[in-house]
């Protein structure tokens, strides 16, 4: 396990006494104006108003084909789902996300790697960057439950010590997103302010958080300012389609009650100059298959 020197001085503080509004401290486009990349100066313009940009057509429907295969494969693996890298669904008993797909599977690992999906996230983030997280998400029809309403970087800041705001997700749609199966709701522009959340920080509560979250999650009255002030955008697309989001967005999605499946790749590029410290509101780092602590950039 590698473990960077912190710097004490917290800029972006959370898990305290009570919710607190902090202005963002750090760029949201890190490279210089012109720099080489998939991306248009246009489009990094709208990213870096609204926190996200969407590529309609990341990956052709054979490539699409070939990751659904493999989604299913990984899911039903009793070895894989015997892992703790596996998240239970606790109605259905199914399998919900499957972390650290780029180090279990081949076929996700040259996902990463892909210059379509990596070259994104360094020309965002300005630097070399390495995978903080990966991730399938299952989300089959008829009760698959939704993510509240979060900002990743108020997680990855107090549970895995991420310094700074210098990390991009993205979803990589592997079914079609309608506006009925609980697709992803983001609130645009959330991302230039931080939300300090209420509330300490239990001992492993990532047992308990990655199938329902509590600690870290807003207040409704904070929600209601928030969505007041930046409204809420509804993403849909076809199965191919990626949205590119900054780690402090406040997002979430809803239950699927449909019979319509939304299943998902979902990579998180970090900065190699934001690499984890010591967690600024937890006990201990949750685990690396979470949040990386193996800074070697994606090459």
């Amino acid at each position: 396990m590698t473990t960077a020197v912190r710097d004490d001085t917290d800029h972006y503080p959370t898990r305290g006494v009570g919710e607190m509004l902090t202005p963002r401290q750090d760029p949201v486009v890190w490279s210089a104006p012109g720099a080489p990349g998939p991306i248009t100066t246009l489009e990094l313009a709208g990213y870096e108003r609204d926190g996200f940009h969407t590529v309609t057509d990341m990956i052709t429907d054979e490539e699409v084909a070939l990751y659904r295969t493999e989604m299913e494969r990984l899911i039903a693996d009793p070895a894989i789902r015997a892992d703790e890298r596996s998240i239970i669904e606790p109605r259905s008993q199914d399998v919900r996300s499957v972390f650290e797909v780029h180090r279990i599977s081949e076929v996700f690992a040259a996902l990463v790697r892909d210059e379509r999906v990596v070259g994104r996230a360094r020309q965002i983030l300005g630097s070399d960057v390495y995978v903080h997280q990966s991730r399938i998400n299952v989300k089959p029809g008829f009760g698959a439950s939704g993510f509240y309403w979060h900002s990743d970087f108020e997680t990855w800041h107090a549970e895995d010590g991420l310094p700074n705001m210098r990390t991009v997700s993205v979803s990589i749609a592997l079914t079609e997103n309608r506006d009925t199966n609980g697709g992803l709701m983001i609130m645009p522009g959330s991302h230039r302010t931080f939300l300090g959340c209420a509330g300490e920080t239990p001992e492993d509560n990532y047992k308990k958080s990655l199938q329902m979250q509590d600690a870290g999650t807003p207040s409704d009255a904070a929600l209601t300012q928030l969505a007041g002030e930046h409204g809420i955008r509804l993403f849909t697309g076809r199965a191919g389609s990626a949205t590119w989001f900054d780690c402090n967005c406040m997002h979430g999605s809803g239950d699927n009650i449909t019979p319509y499946p939304r299943s998902n790749v979902f990579i998180v590029f970090n900065s190699v100059e934001n690499a984890a410290v010591r967690p600024f509101a937890a006990p201990e780092p949750r685990p690396s298959f979470i949040g990386a602590r193996d800074f070697t950039p994606v090459r």
